[in-house]
């Protein structure tokens, strides 16, 4: 038998003496106390430059941006539920001093105020870090990005070659129209000259389909067809052209975007560990970090991760008025513009290329255009059979970034008869090389650099560096889809995140 049972008091009706004091819930070393103390040291001077005084009083920035900082370390991204917070919960209520800003004026701040501003913001904390000796901002840093989801519908997409091949189709049909009334009208077409492609656009369709029209009015023997066809372009291709100028507009160049968050790129999302997923409007997020702490981050609308380094290098320079040693990441940075920029920049590129890691397997393929043999003095290439393949000219190459690559051609003098034709090249002739020089000049560069024992250190570290915050940001703390729609506003949300991140680790 055990002894009698009892239990502690419990009076949820008891009078305290005196009541709590705040401070005396918050324990010492608890990460709402790091918020406070960091938010306290940095300059809200932009912040405070996008009030513009009059009217009733506002809540101060820094009781703000602590309410969103210490919101988005805690998991607690949607506005009302840090209204809630912040008249439920004692660490809330400690930070904020009792005051209750509501879900309106919370989506207001982090959609206005903080926007081109936070980044100045984090910044600073970044410099407070480097203060403490946690991270060097001279030293390497680890580059990568991860695409995160826009709130947009996914189902609401436009397709850039979809408008193009739309108004190359009403243009066919434009023209398919004038000439059959040219067929039956003539006399009253005879001073108009034909539509051009280049000149279609809203007014000049208008006019087209007006003149088509007056020129087949009293015409009785008009198909029906036609009546119909025309009928339909004058009610709707003006408006459609209009909308499709607008699209291409918004598109900005870009393949694809969301109706619903025109700022948002359809991107192909890794869903599983078998990277299999769909088509989504998203963003392309790019960090550098270090020690696992965001030194810098950079929101993109292109998919592909080499288009997106040079930003984030100028940001970097902007924000600290200095330049990493070098930059570490993987093969998608591996481009000739990236390689030219880190140089021009005096950076180290720690890159791999696209071929790296096969090479470093399985050696140079043979037959490859990097197997042959270049001679820098006299400008020829050697073939694998020993014959010189001689220069006959230069050609250019631009990529989807705009950038011009110089592209040199080499010819073989005799490959009939050579026993290694079959399995050489198949085209017909004597074959033909093009060979960028600045590109594998970078490519031995890199492969030098990366095989020393500080760039095998690098890429050993890499993976253990960057990759570990995308599993913060989004597995450990759930933050897979944006609230936010537009380019400016996810940013903010990307910075409050990267903030609360280093928070979150510093305290660690």
């Amino acid at each position: 038998m055990g002894g009698k049972v009892v239990f502690k008091a419990y009076d949820p009706d008891q009078l305290t003496f005196l009541p709590y004091k705040l401070e005396e819930l918050v324990p010492a070393g608890h990460p709402v106390r790091i918020v406070k103390q960091v938010v306290d040291a940095v300059d809200v001077k932009p912040l405070n430059r996008k009030y513009q005084g009059g009217g009733a009083s506002s809540f101060h920035p820094r009781l703000m941006l602590k309410l969103l900082v210490y919101g988005y370390l805690t998991n607690t991204y949607s506005s009302r539920k840090l209204e809630d917070q912040a008249a439920q919960n004692v660490h809330f209520m400690w930070l904020l001093g009792m005051k209750k800003p509501d879900h309106n004026t919370i989506n207001r701040f982090r959609s206005e105020k903080l926007s081109g501003v936070l980044k100045q913001i984090f910044s600073q904390i970044v410099l407070l870090l480097q203060q403490e000796g946690i991270v060097s901002l001279k030293e390497a840093v680890f580059t990568d990005g991860t695409k995160i989801e826009s709130v947009a519908n996914k189902y609401t997409f436009v397709w850039g070659k979809s408008i193009k091949n739309s108004k190359e189709k009403m243009k066919a049909q434009l023209d398919e129209l004038w000439g059959y009334a040219q067929s039956i009208a003539a006399e009253e077409l005879k001073d108009t000259a034909p539509l051009e492609y280049s000149e279609i656009n809203p007014e000049k369709v208008k006019e087209t389909i007006s003149k088509i029209n007056a020129a087949l009015e009293d015409k009785e023997d008009v198909a029906g067809k036609v009546k119909q066809k025309l009928n339909y372009a004058k009610k709707h291709w003006r408006e459609n052209l209009a909308k499709y100028d607008e699209q291409e507009k918004l598109l900005a160049g870009r393949n694809s975007m969301s109706k619903t968050d025109p700022d948002a790129t359809f991107m192909r999302m890794k869903e599983d560990h078998m990277l299999n997923g769909q088509l989504k409007p998203a963003y392309n997020l790019q960090i550098s970090t270090q020690e696992q702490f965001i030194l810098n981050y950079t929101l993109h609308q292109t998919p592909t991760d080499y288009q997106t380094l040079p930003s984030p290098i100028e940001q970097y320079e902007s924000l600290y008025k200095e330049l990493p040693k070098a930059i570490v990441a993987d093969a998608g940075y591996g481009s000739d513009e990236n390689y030219g920029v880190l140089q021009q920049k005096g950076i180290e590129a720690y890159i791999k290329y696209n071929t790296f890691d096969k090479e470093q397997k399985e050696g140079i393929k043979a037959f490859s255009n990097d197997s042959l043999h270049y001679n820098e003095a006299e400008n020829y290439l050697t073939c694998p059979i020993g014959q010189r393949m001689a220069y006959i000219g230069d050609g250019q190459r631009i990529t989807s970034s705009g950038f011009l690559q110089l592209i040199s051609r080499y010819q073989a003098q005799n490959c009939e008869g050579c026993p290694m034709r079959g399995v050489c090249h198949q085209n017909p002739g004597n074959r033909i090389v093009e060979i960028n020089h600045s590109l594998r000049k970078h490519k031995q560069a890199a492969t030098e650099r990366l095989n020393t024992e500080q760039g095998i250190k690098y890429r050993k570290r890499r993976p253990a560096d960057v990759e570990p915050v995308f599993a913060q940001l989004k597995h450990n703390h759930g933050f897979r889809r944006f609230l936010l729609k537009g380019m400016s506003k996810t940013e903010v949300e990307i910075g409050l995140l990267s903030i609360a991140h280093n928070l979150r680790k510093w305290k660690a």
